[in-house]
This record gives C-alpha cells, structure tokens and sequence, in this order.
C-alpha cells in the first residue's frame, strides 16, 4: 500500500549533511517526495511510496547523519497524491 509521510525534524539537523544523508536514504528506499532546510534551523521533508519503505525512512530521520542530534520529529502521515517523480533537495 503506497501512503505519504510529511516530516519536520529539529535539533542539530542544518549543516551536518541531513538533506543529502535524507536524498541518499531516499533513493535506496525507492521513495520520492523533496526534502528543504527552513529559517528557524528545523528540516521539513516529504516522502511518497510504500508505507514499509515509509516507515524505515521516519526511522531514518529520527537519527540523522552521523553529526546530527534530532531533539523532535513531527510525523503527519497522509493519502497517497502520485505528484511525485523524483526526490529533490529544495533550496
């Protein structure tokens, strides 16, 4: 079953590497969505694909990169839209 997931990570998630670890992770899990760094520090992303695969890429995120610390992970799981065909790191 598809599904879509929309994340919003704080912590030490801006200059250690996130969205590329996050387009990387994306890619091997076959999902597709964006992921874009915002002003107050925090990560927001979107995922579209397999709820499995789904999952594993929360997880994912709930550790970050090597040099991350995530302090607080926003979770809102949504109907699959299909507007994805890739995954993009937005600036």
């Amino acid at each position: 079953m598809k599904s879509r997931v929309h994340l919003t990570v704080a912590g030490r998630v801006q200059g250690v590497s996130f969205r590329y670890f996050t387009r990387e992770k994306a890619a091997s899990l076959g999902l597709k969505g964006w992921v874009r760094n915002l002003r107050d520090g925090r990560v927001e992303c979107e995922f579209e694909g397999a709820r499995d695969a789904l999952e594993k890429m929360v997880d994912f995120c709930r550790e970050g990169p090597r040099w991350a610390k995530v302090t607080n992970i926003e979770i809102e799981w949504l109907p699959f839209s299909g507007e994805y065909s890739d995954f993009r790191v937005l600036v």
